[in-house]
């Protein structure tokens, strides 16, 4: 049985897992670089280690540090939260190895989702669509050249093993294609050690749909509906709502069955989200796999009264799912707002001291936090400083919700994108869920390039 935890991450998902270790009496081992050291999640913990500065190959993705840190505290489990060392197989297998339960799949699972093109191969052996591509590793931008002709104009240019929309981009020509092949993929050798790039066909009008799944190690798996995350900026996700109101019962049941069937298939165990790009007619595609807890996990929680960390820890404990496919319902519905500390417009970070900080509160509002007032937000990591969630009864009611509680929530002393947030959601395009991957370029950003 897992008594002690280490969370192996920073900021709100640190504090997230605390708090339900504590509801579970466990106790909890956090980890801080030194520039996080005033960061409320440190506190939180039963124990907190130092573990370097804060450069993340010096503190977060220290593996070394890490397991020295483990072994000192006598952790029974490491849950690697999303980011950081979260997809990292050899951190798995490294755990494993000395003992540790990994809080997640397999190690070897996880390098096979790892890898996009990996990825495909086994979906479509499941028997899911997945975006016309390229079959494996494109080298060079001739070789990239050569597949674009066949796949035809626009093109996702993609990092193999690339994650949080890094090493991404959409080209409309062969110039544009050969200028992005050489940057992108140096940029992906840069933040995964790995610049191999594939190209995928890029949907038109398309929706970013994600299924929430939990698999334990009897064989039983089940999806826990979708989540609508099509409101993006930078190919990273902005606003988040469950569940979708464009899919219909059908498709939802189709994707449902066929996210359920991949996962048995891959022998998968833990929680993760299959994604998808679904087209204007409802054609899904298989986009890629996160083998780890997702940033917008909180409003499948909140539709469907379950807490995902609190089943992630029961799984890694050996025993089976207490949930059953058939009991599971669809109760209201939910959004998530990501709360970043960055200028509305030109999405630069802001980071800076704030000077005040005011969460909004009330029934069905729901804050997770990175921060707090007088807290130093630094240039070293993501610039997320929280999110805000909402559930209503309808979408109208939580859409509602969500704009009272933005307008409640301050934050002095850095920019937000606050602005943006309210901008969108009051939005005519928002409001009738006319909200694809292009929202923001089609419908925010427009409105500053006149």
């Amino acid at each position: 049985m897992i008594k002690k935890i280490l969370i192996a991450n920073r900021g709100e998902i640190a504090a997230r897992i605390i708090r339900t270790c504590k509801r579970m009496n466990i106790d909890t081992v956090a980890i801080y670089s030194e520039a996080d050291e005033g960061s409320p999640y440190v506190s939180m913990a039963d124990e907190s280690f130092l573990i370097g500065p804060p450069r993340v190959n010096e503190s977060y993705l220290n593996m070394d540090k890490i397991f020295e840190v483990a072994k000192e505290a006598k952790v029974d489990a490491i849950h690697p939260g999303y980011g950081f060392l979260s997809e990292n197989d050899q951190f798995a297998k490294i755990c494993t190895e000395m003992g540790i339960v990994f809080i997640g799949p397999s190690s070897n699972v996880m390098k096979q989702m790892g890898s996009k093109i990996l990825a495909r191969k086994s979906m479509e052996q499941a028997g899911l669509p997945v975006v016309p591509g390229t079959d494996g590793a494109v080298s060079t931008a001739d070789d990239a050249l050569a597949a674009a002709e066949e796949i035809g104009y626009p093109i996702m240019l993609k990092a193999s093993a690339g994650g949080g929309g890094i090493g991404m981009q959409v080209v409309y020509s062969d110039a544009e294609l050969v200028k992005a092949f050489d940057s992108n993929s140096k940029r992906a050798l840069t933040f995964f050690g790995d610049g191999s790039m594939f190209l995928e066909k890029k949907i038109e009008n398309a929706r970013h749909i994600e299924l929430q799944i939990l698999a334990d190690h009897h064989g039983n798996a089940i999806h826990l509906f979708e989540r609508e995350c099509s409101i993006q900026r930078r190919n990273q996700k902005v606003i988040e709502e469950a569940p979708s109101t464009f899919i219909t019962e059908e498709t939802r049941k189709s994707m449902g069955d066929a996210a359920v069937r991949a996962v048995k298939m891959l022998g998968y165990t833990n929680a993760g989200t299959i994604e998808f790009l679904v087209d204007e007619q409802e054609n899904y595609y298989f986009l890629e796999m996160n083998t780890r807890i997702q940033v917008e996990h909180p409003i499948t929680e909140e539709i469907t009264g379950i807490d995902l960390v609190e089943q992630q820890i029961t799984i890694a404990n050996g025993k089976e799912l207490s949930l059953n496919q058939e009991n599971l319902v669809i109760d209201g519905h939910a959004i998530e707002a990501r709360i970043y500390a960055e200028d509305p417009v030109s999405f630069f970070p802001s980071p800076g001291r704030i000077s005040l900080f005011v969460l909004p509160e009330g029934q069905d509002i729901r804050n997770e936090t990175a921060v707090k007032e007088d807290y130093l937000v630094t240039p070293f990591y993501d610039p997320m400083i929280g999110k805000l969630i909402v559930k209503g009864n309808t979408r109208d009611d939580a859409i509602a919700l969500l704009k009272h509680a933005l307008s409640d929530y301050k934050v002095e002393g850095i920019k937000t994108n606050i602005p943006m947030l309210l901008n969108i959601v009051d939005h005519e395009q928002f409001l009738s869920g006319n909200t694809t991957t292009g929202f923001v370029e089609t419908y925010y950003l427009t409105q500053f390039n006149k």
